[in-house]
């Protein structure tokens, strides 16, 4: 059996050359006219590297050109980028990890650079960040903007600077790919890799690239407002899960910003007169009062779940290692 088939069958990436081990691994839904270059400048930029497409239920060539120009091209059932990524994780094998789209927006020429970032740096997870050299209507409208905004949001969060938390051009370790369990199915992934690499205190680097615009004939398909909806989601649902007593008690302080405006009335009734005369006002202090409470006491019991969770995966993270 040759070399590719069994690479095709078991996921394991075993070649000869000065990026063996390394697997570029590319999701891919209806890229006739941009992946024959993507496998074959990858393939060139990296000698020995394995090219692994990853064909989403394409209706076009997709897969037959991706084949033709030399990549190992596999089926993914499960209609989404996020999906296809979680598969291409669980199936394939390798030391090192390079994921890219399959539109030809990403140079092939920056993937040395960041997997020696990798390599430098020890870390699991590099970043193409596209936002300092980019052609001119490679970005969406508002996308750039769009992406400002989480980036921000996001470094504010976690306490780490971040540029670029959408780029589809990224270097991982074996570690990070075996161990991050991710839940998202569409586009709104790479932003669940970042938190999730910042939530596990994963090392993160960013390495800047010249994005281009894709070439005539070759359609996007995000789409600006449930794509961004779907990413400020994916930051909440991670925001409380991997921080809990920051995301509770932050409701709780609002909630208790509440009590005290609604029962100053009562209080002063009272103090007043030593009768309650807004009794609508004292039973919504009563009521957001005792939210408060409760979201602080859901906040501490979920922090120390959390706490033990994190304790846990280090230890899995350590077998990895």
């Amino acid at each position: 059996m040759k070399a590719e088939e069994q690479q095709a069958e078991t996921g394991v990436v075993t070649t000869t050359g000065q990026y063996a081990g390394v697997a570029v691994i590319v999701p891919c839904y209806n890229e006739e006219l941009t992946v024959a270059k993507v496998v074959r400048d990858f393939a060139a930029a990296l000698p020995g590297a394995t090219v692994l497409v990853y064909d989403n239920n394409s209706t076009d060539r997709t897969a037959i050109v991706a084949v033709e120009a030399g990549a190992i091209v596999r089926h993914a059932p499960r209609q989404g980028k996020g999906n296809v990524i979680k598969q291409m994780f669980d199936e394939v094998d390798a030391e090192i990890y390079v994921m890219v789209d399959g539109d030809d927006t990403y140079p092939a020429s920056s993937a040395p650079e960041l997997i020696a970032a990798l390599r430098r740096a020890g870390a699991d997870m590099v970043v193409g960040v596209r936002l300092f050299a980019f052609e001119q209507g490679s970005f969406r409208r508002f996308h750039r903007l769009g992406s400002h905004l989480v980036a921000g949001l996001i470094s504010a969060l976690f306490a780490s600077k971040v540029t670029d938390v959408l780029s589809g051009y990224r270097a991982f370790s074996r570690v990070f790919v075996k161990t991050v369990p991710l839940m998202s199915q569409g586009f709104e992934i790479e932003t669940e890799m970042t938190l999730q690499a910042l939530a596990k205190r994963f090392v993160v680097k960013e390495v800047p690239i010249a994005y281009g615009r894709r070439p005539e004939g070759s359609y996007s398909k995000l789409d600006t407002y449930s794509d961004g909806f779907l990413v400020l989601k994916s930051i909440v649902m991670i925001f409380k899960d991997y921080k809990p007593l920051l995301f509770f008690s932050s409701l709780s302080g609002v909630l208790l910003l509440l009590t005290l405006a609604a029962g100053m009335a009562p209080i002063l009734d009272y103090v007043r007169i030593r009768y309650v005369v807004h009794v609508p006002l004292a039973i919504l202090a009563t009521g957001t009062g005792i939210l408060s409470a409760l979201s602080l006491t859901i906040g501490l019991i979920l922090h120390t779940i959390s706490r033990y969770h994190n304790e846990t995966f280090e230890l899995l993270r350590k077998l990895y290692r």
